[in-house]
């Protein structure tokens, strides 16, 4: 077991490695020029499509697919707003000090467009399975856009493996440590309620994940911003030096032993990627499953995820985290940040973070059962899903009891691997993204589309 711990430990490096980070971005950066940075230009009227109801005509009632644009975007969110909103941020920090916040910014505005990207070819290149669900995602536009069904094959293949570790047993390990660190309770006790609870949403499919997401990932992620902005202005006068000294050490790396910039921009850009999952190919495959006119449409609504996961929840940690400045006390994830919140809010901060963590763990859970059930479809068929759920549903108890070290090594390989045919599939397939793009801007001109 020590073995091949220390076996994915060497390959995780090498995957999650400069190159991987540089690609990552590069692709963002890439499809930002080509589509003329239009998350800025379409930002406002992007979120307006995922947040405002539309008239009777306009409500994606009589559209094809499973789920509306804000239930794809909060099956997304539930699995992308996770952990690494609360313990990646620290982390990134502790390694890469307060500039490590700046990189974070700057890799989920490229982001954004990845995201985007990622959501037009989901929806384009989807199709319909035997149970009449929309079914998409990098393991479709690579067969059905490049032709490449062995690549198809491998993204299902890693996303199927990393869907028990970064999806369930994780996440559930997280959630009972919790827990049992604030209340002394038994992981398995937490194990047994976490494993219900879950059945008796996942059993239910995408409508059922969609519907528990859109009523938790909306109420969990605002408790925990509105926290984290009591936290802030109750320390008012530290925002402008806390944001002059994240600007500043952003490009100098003072902060981190020897000054190393590198360090600082690699963990920034790292911990950004985890945490906003743009370029990884997993939310592309909730994307799919919404009720859309056009392709373009849902992209602009992906998009979104990306800026309500890292520019508004991650900002929040990293600036209270920099303005507590207990990241150089020898601590680091998520107790950093549940140590940081109580020292500033003293009688309430940590549980804000408890909780917190607590749901976003769980909603990760959810999310990301939708993910690996699609990918395990993909590769064995329709008939594995039912065999799929409930192995799913047995990984989230068995990560309340054991260890997790191999199991986390083993995922995060595998996560990262997800990310290398998708990446290539989005590079080939660029020209669709910007072709349809212009069709939906034509559309709207003439007025065949609101």
């Amino acid at each position: 077991m020590d073995s091949l711990k220390q076996f994915f430990d060497v390959v995780g490096g090498w995957v999650w490695g400069v190159p991987m980070l540089t690609l990552l971005v590069g692709t963002g950066v890439y499809l930002s020029l080509r589509l003329r940075f239009l998350q800025f230009s379409m930002l406002v009227f992007a979120l307006k499509q995922a947040f405002t109801p539309h008239g009777k005509k306009e409500d994606g009632s009589d559209h094809d697919g499973d789920v509306s644009h804000f239930g794809a975007l909060m099956t997304a969110l539930s699995a992308t707003i996770g952990t690494g909103n609360i313990a990646g941020v620290a982390t990134a920090v502790v390694a890469g000090g307060p500039g490590a916040v700046f990189w974070m910014w700057i890799t989920a505005i490229f982001g954004m467009a990845t995201k985007y990207a990622e959501g037009v070819l989901a929806v384009k290149y989807r199709t319909t399975n035997s149970r009449g669900e929309k079914s998409g995602g990098p393991m479709y536009y690579i067969e059905r856009g490049l032709n490449m069904k062995w690549m198809a094959l491998l993204f299902a293949l890693f996303g199927t493996l990393a869907s028990f570790g970064i999806g369930s047993s994780v996440q559930s390990n997280s959630v009972a440590q919790s827990i049992q660190a604030s209340f002394q309770i038994d992981s398995w006790m937490t194990g047994v309620v976490l494993t219900v609870f879950t059945a008796l949403v996942i059993l239910g499919g995408i409508k059922s994940i969609s519907r528990v997401s859109s009523a938790i990932v909306p109420v969990m992620a605002i408790g925990y911003v509105l926290g984290g902005l009591v936290v802030i202005f109750s320390n008012l006068s530290l925002v402008g030096p806390v944001l002059e000294l994240i600007f500043t050490d952003a490009f100098t790396g003072q902060a981190v032993a020897g000054g190393a910039l590198g360090t600082v921009i690699r963990y920034g850009v790292a911990r950004g990627v985890f945490s906003n999952e743009a370029g990884m190919g997993s939310a592309p495959i909730a994307a799919a499953a919404a009720k859309t006119d056009h392709p373009v449409r849902q992209g602009l609504v992906s998009m979104t995820g990306t800026f309500l996961d890292t520019i508004v929840v991650c900002s929040i940690t990293g600036i209270v985290l920099v303005m507590g400045g207990l990241y150089t006390n020898g601590e680091t994830g998520a107790a950093l940040t549940t140590h940081t919140f109580e020292q500033l809010l003293p009688g309430m901060g940590g549980w804000i973070v408890t909780f917190g963590l607590v749901f976003f763990a769980y909603s990760t859970i959810l999310g990301w059962c939708y993910y690996g059930e699609k990918c395990a479809s993909y590769l064995l068929g329709d008939g594995f899903v039912l065999i799929y759920r409930l192995l799913y549903v047995a990984s989230v108890f068995l990560g309340t009891v054991v260890s997790l070290d191999l199991v986390w090594a083993a995922s995060d390989v595998f996560n990262g691997l997800m990310a290398i045919p998708n990446l290539i599939a989005l590079l080939l397939l660029t020209g669709v993204v910007v072709a349809e793009t212009r069709d939906f801007a034509e559309k709207r001109r003439s007025g065949h589309l609101y």
